[in-house]
């Protein structure tokens, strides 16, 4: 077969027919080989998305309930597979994948990404789009994190989007932060639009605690939010985000029902002018809606989100509000959340014991 003409999004690797973009691929060509525009990565890392791995945690937990026996084992084995036969990192329940972490070890002549070999990296683009493949068997990873030890290869096109890493900060931790860095961004971006306007926004964050979550609440102050709110699921998560100081009310609500939410975030101090969804489990569309004001935006993070929930469920309320699907994308995104982390010690505490 002619190898294909080079395309910077990824064209030429796909191997579906009719093609489509890689994201949306089966499976993508993983070959070694370059061509002019690519960099290979000699990977040592993956970051699993959150709403992946917990999917296949509870796939793979005896009952499929919280408290089971999580077989870390089996979990490794569906990792392996999906690599294996889609030549990328997506989880097919979930559709989301996570991210990488390693050095480069090849650049392509006509390469546009500014990386030089011996760069150590992250990259910030889905592993969903990244060809990958795994040459040990993930052998010194237990199954059991969402960060996983691994030696392999992954290839950015001319499009992919990397950040070497930073020297001052351990790698799992830089590695933590780049994963969730377009939430704090986007919520930064839209802060500052109520600001601009005149308007000092109430900020409501559901999934406070988890990482994308916390460094949201933390965005949203900087960007200049009046009041900041986060909601968390029980009593644990919400001592360790009071114990961090990053937001103005902690409020204990089960994001899947939809009055309790509305009605704890209108206790904190609500309706949002402005809430941000960080939640890794589905159903908490309504609620998001809900706890919203009229007229206010609701920015989704999750990849557990039903857009066609929250749209319809909009709709269904008569309820004026703004929805924003969180890309993972700003542009100064990785750095914006570095010096988020860097300049307030108690996000980085949370991360850190997210770490241990």
């Amino acid at each position: 077969m002619t190898r294909p003409e080079s395309d910077p999004t990824g064209l030429h690797r796909v191997l579906d027919r009719p093609a489509v973009l890689p994201q949306a691929a089966q499976r993508l060509d993983a070959r070694r080989e370059l061509w002019s525009d690519e960099v290979r990565i000699r990977v040592e890392r993956l970051n699993l998305d959150a709403a992946s791995y917990r999917q296949l945690e509870r796939t793979h937990t005896t009952g499929g309930q919280p408290g089971g026996q999580v077989d870390g084992d089996a979990i490794r084995s569906a990792v392996l597979d999906i690599v294996a036969t889609r030549g990328k990192m997506q989880n097919p329940e979930t559709g989301s994948g996570g991210m990488l972490v390693g050095t480069v070890e090849e650049v392509g002549p006509d390469s546009p990404l500014g990386l030089q070999v011996g760069d150590r990296v992250t990259t910030l683009v889905s592993l969903t789009l990244t060809p990958l493949v795994i040459e040990d068997g993930l052998a010194a990873w237990d199954g059991l994190g969402e960060q996983v030890p691994c030696d392999g290869y992954a290839v950015l096109f001319g499009r992919s989007i990397a950040a070497v890493i930073p020297d001052d900060l351990p790698v799992p931790l830089s590695l933590s932060v780049m994963d969730v860095c377009g939430a704090p961004a986007l919520t930064a971006r839209v802060v500052r639009e109520y600001v601009a306007a005149g308007r000092v926004p109430r900020v409501a964050v559901i999934g406070g605690a988890g990482k994308s979550g916390s460094l949201s609440l933390v965005a949203a102050r900087d960007a200049g939010a009046g009041r900041t709110i986060g909601v968390v699921p029980h009593r644990v998560e919400a001592d360790l985000l009071s114990g961090a100081g990053l937001a103005d009310d902690v409020t204990i609500a089960d994001a899947r029902d939809p009055v309790a939410l509305r009605d704890a975030v209108l206790k904190a101090g609500g309706p949002a002018d402005v809430t941000v969804v960080c939640v890794d489990v589905p159903g908490c569309e309504g609620g998001a809606v809900l706890a919203t004001a009229e007229g206010g935006t609701v920015v989704f993070f999750s990849m557990a989100t039903s857009f066609s929930a929250a749209a319809l469920g909009a709709e269904g309320l008569a309820a004026d509000v703004r929805m924003l699907v969180g890309n993972g994308y700003v542009p100064g995104h990785a750095a914006y959340a570095m010096e988020l982390l860097r300049g307030h010690d108690g996000v980085r505490r949370l991360f850190e014991s997210r770490l241990d």
